[in-house]
């Protein structure tokens, strides 16, 4: 709270304290208190008490929102006349920034366009603030109506200017633009050069990148240049050892340049050339770690990820979520549960959305209801938003966990439902066999004119397999193929012939599979297979059979139901040239296996 009545050395009197003064307000209505104060002694109208108010606060709009408004206030009604008498630029610009790098970028191309009309002179701090307004809001039509005033003016060959032009092209994803912009300056400094070679690469077109970085003068290549090339051609395959190439040449390296070379490294799975750089690189940060230890993950390696983490001086959330991460990727669940109780009980560290959304999925795994109530408590207590990929992983987690009713709650109450949401519920209900909830659902997405994918028309496809819905499946098939003009992929046509097949259509199934415009893999010939031999389709089992064992697969489903179906016809000798092969081949019959949770216990059996 604020007290006036007994200070001694009355603010309102010079400027400096009142401005003082102003930046300990907390409160509006603090804030409205002295306002009040400044009109009844006069001082408001003090044209330096004003401008210092604008330059002190505007620009505090993320920081302190409330005097950000009231400097723009004190702008407005003190500093813009309605016959436009203000003709320096300088105040307007303060302003404009704050909307330009503020919560609402668009009152600056307002303010602009209010300033042309009020004519004042737009200097090129005013057009590079308006820019950075459209790059924010991905405005490029406006965008370019500041482009061509910018030609009519006499500020177009700054190369500032250009440089912003240039940005504000590639961020709105018009690279055309921005290489005309580029071509036509008569002068270029490393920033024209750097924005538009990392343009090229954040687009994927390395060759373009690379081919400008040959053509830039040395001289004008630094730190950035460099590891915009390398984060490029590190991330292709076919580029890894260009990045090495450049790598090896750069005049100076920091630690950008080493993490996307052992990035590079690990995301092509050389796992022993990014060990190298990290035992010599001079200095490490937490993302070097991080990366060392989710390629570790990847690969498999999650003992020695384990090792790395725990010889790491800090861990920071992102490496705590690939240590998670390489733990669930390998079916260390309790391991990754353990992980996070350590970040949260022990390091103080606050988990992020991925850091739960890896959590969910662990859980989801191990099917435990309670620990996903649980963490579900967790996530509302601590008020994380559900309209994202959080909301969606926990549907998927308690589908996976055998409470479809509580997926179902999680669904309804969300207000912003993206496609991915639609998708998780319909796959849940699909695990459950509630195809016909499902095909609803898909029904209710047409109707209120939400855009499916592909990833929808699977889940759907799905449901009506395991529930024998065949006239939903084909329409549902028929519905993303003619409607929504998806082309089905090997998961659809899988589902199809699953349908087919299961409901007895076994001609049906087969002529799919022979009509279909790309290669059937051998998870559909053996989805055909099970249907043959559950239908005693003999003749054409024996042949699919054959057709994947000739293949060379090593999938024990295939001899297990050949073998099956030999056994069923009485064929035993048959049935013990099978079991032969296996054993020469040493395949051996996967076990099935079923979890059940007893007070709070997770039991596994095994079925061989």
């Amino acid at each position: 709270m604020l007290v006036f009545a007994h200070s001694h050395h009355h603010p309102w009197s010079s400027i400096s304290p009142t401005i003082h003064l102003l930046g300990t307000c907390k409160t509006s209505h603090d804030l409205n208190k002295l306002h009040a104060r400044l009109i009844t002694t006069g001082l408001i109208k003090n044209p330096d008490l004003t401008t210092r108010i604008v330059l002190a606060f505007a620009s505090a709009s993320s920081r302190r929102p409330l005097l950000a408004e009231f400097a723009r206030c004190v702008f407005h009604e003190h500093h813009v006349s309605s016959s436009g008498e203000v003709k320096d630029p300088f105040l307007w610009n303060a302003v404009i920034k704050s909307h330009s790098h503020g919560v609402d970028p668009i009152k600056a191309l307002f303010l602009l366009c209010f300033m042309l009309e009020s004519g004042v002179p737009v200097d090129k701090f005013s057009i590079s603030l308006a820019l950075k307004a459209c790059s924010r809001l991905g405005y490029v039509k406006e965008g370019m109506q500041i482009h061509g005033l910018l030609i009519k003016s006499r500020t177009w060959s700054d190369l500032f200017l250009q440089n912003c032009l240039i940005g504000l092209y590639i961020k709105c994803g018009f690279l055309g633009f921005a290489r005309q912009v580029f071509d036509r300056m008569p002068e270029r400094d490393s920033v024209s050069y750097n924005s538009m070679i990392d343009g090229y690469v954040k687009c994927g077109l390395v060759e373009s990148a690379g081919e400008l970085f040959d053509l830039m003068p040395r001289e004008k290549r630094n730190l950035i240049t460099w590891n915009s090339m390398i984060g490029g051609y590190a991330q292709r395959a076919d580029g890894v050892d260009v990045a090495e190439k450049l790598f090896d040449e750069m005049p100076e390296k920091d630690l950008i340049s080493w993490n996307s070379m052992i990035g590079g490294y690990v995301k092509h799975g050389r796992i022993e050339d990014a060990k190298g750089l990290f035992n010599v690189m001079p200095r490490r940060d937490v993302v070097t770690w991080a990366i060392m230890i989710d390629g570790y993950g990847k690969l498999g390696l999650v003992h020695v990820a384990r090792t790395l983490f725990d010889q790491m001086p800090h861990r920071d959330v992102v490496a705590y979520n690939s240590m998670m991460s390489g733990y669930v990727q390998n079916r260390y669940h309790m391991e990754a549960l353990e992980v996070f109780n350590h970040m949260e009980k022990e390091s103080h560290l606050t988990p992020d959305e991925t850091s739960l959304v890896i959590v969910l999925s662990a859980i989801a795994q191990l099917g435990r209801l309670s620990k996903a109530i649980d963490m579900h408590l967790y996530i509302v207590e601590r008020q994380f938003p559900l309209s994202g990929k959080l909301g969606v992983a926990l549907i998927d987690m308690y589908s996976k966990c055998g409470s479809i009713q509580h997926a179902m709650r999680v669904f309804d109450g969300i207000e912003s439902k993206s496609i991915d949401h639609w998708n998780a519920m319909i796959g849940g209900l699909a695990v459950h066999g509630l195809g016909e909830s499902a095909f609803d659902m898909l029904l209710q997405i047409e109707r209120r004119s939400i855009k499916p994918d592909h990833i929808t028309f699977v889940g759907v496809l799905n449901a009506c397999s395991h529930s024998g819905l065949v006239k939903e499946g084909l329409l549902c098939f028929e519905l993303m193929r003619r409607k929504h003009k998806i082309e089905p992929r090997l998961q659809h046509y899988g589902c199809m012939v699953d349908i087919l097949a299961r409901s007895g259509s076994i001609k049906l199934a087969k002529n799919l599979i022979e009509g279909m415009p790309i290669e059937p893999n051998d998870v559909i010939w053996r989805t055909f297979l099970t249907a043959c031999s559950h239908h005693k389709e003999f003749e054409t089992g024996e042949l699919v059979a054959k057709h994947l064992i000739l293949q060379g697969g090593y999938n024990p489903s295939s001899y297990v139901l050949l073998s099956n179906m030999y056994a069923s016809n009485g064929m035993w000798k048959d049935v013990r040239r099978v079991r032969t092969m296996m054993k020469e081949k040493k395949i051996e019959k996967i076990p099935g296996c079923s979890w059940i949770e007893l007070d709070g216990r997770v039991h596994e059996f095994l079925c061989r």
